[in-house]
């Protein structure tokens, strides 16, 4: 199954580009997603989608497949199975980033394969919860891009004010945990109620795929700057 989806964001390709890239400021705009290992070329996060009182944890691993700054594309492949079931989806994702106007738009094709449950689940539905959890995405990466407001001018300390005290050593840092997100509901994203259930797959796979090109390209970026 292929979807095609678009989005923009104000900013130039470049910055855009980045940003995309930089998994630790884009962690919280994905969609029930968490980034749990990487070593290497390989990459480890899982998603979690609740229906109602219904919830799947997928586990999903990625690698990049093709890499083109220049182009600002790029081809990711990856694969999540349902950590308590027998589902299993793959995907192959093509972003490629271009100039529009003042901002940048983004070009997202994913190929979907799944096994399973969701064999039956329509492509229209699909379609429509993927665009919407696209538009989340987006609305929080856009948020990130704007620029951050001027801080107010500082009043001057009068004289004879008492010395400020001294602020203590920053604690040492520990090894970030990662953050466990929120999973996805699907009432929320779509208001729907029927057949929902079969989607689930479908729809942890698309995120996990979304996760796993941002991290992918990310920390590949590490590696070869």
């Amino acid at each position: 199954m292929e979807l095609t989806n678009t989005f923009t964001v104000p900013a130039p390709v470049d910055e855009a580009w980045a940003r995309l890239l930089d998994v630790p400021a884009i962690a919280p705009c994905l969609p029930g997603a968490t980034l749990t290992d990487s070593d290497g070329d390989s990459f480890t996060g899982t998603v979690k989608v609740k229906l109602g009182p219904i919830s799947l944890t997928y586990k999903g691993t990625g690698r990049i497949a093709e890499r083109d700054d220049a182009a600002h594309r790029a081809v990711i492949e990856a694969s999540g199975r349902e950590t308590r079931g027998p589902g299993t989806a793959s995907a192959t994702i093509t972003a490629t980033l271009a100039p529009e106007g003042d901002g940048t738009r983004v070009d997202v094709h994913t190929d979907l394969a799944v096994t399973g449950r969701p064999a039956q689940f329509g492509r229209g539905m699909l379609g429509d919860v993927s665009a919407r959890l696209l538009d989340q995405f987006a609305a929080c990466l856009a948020d990130q891009l704007r620029p951050s407001a001027p801080e107010p001018a500082t009043a001057p300390v009068a004289s004879g004010t008492a010395p400020v005290a001294d602020v203590p050593a920053t604690a040492p840092e520990h090894a970030a945990v990662p953050e466990e997100a929120a999973p996805i509901d699907l009432f929320e994203v779509t208001g729907a109620r029927e057949t929902l259930q079969r989607a689930l797959p479908y729809v942890a796979a698309f995120a996990v795929g979304v996760l796993v090109a941002a991290v992918v390209g990310r920390l590949r970026r590490g590696r070869t700057g």
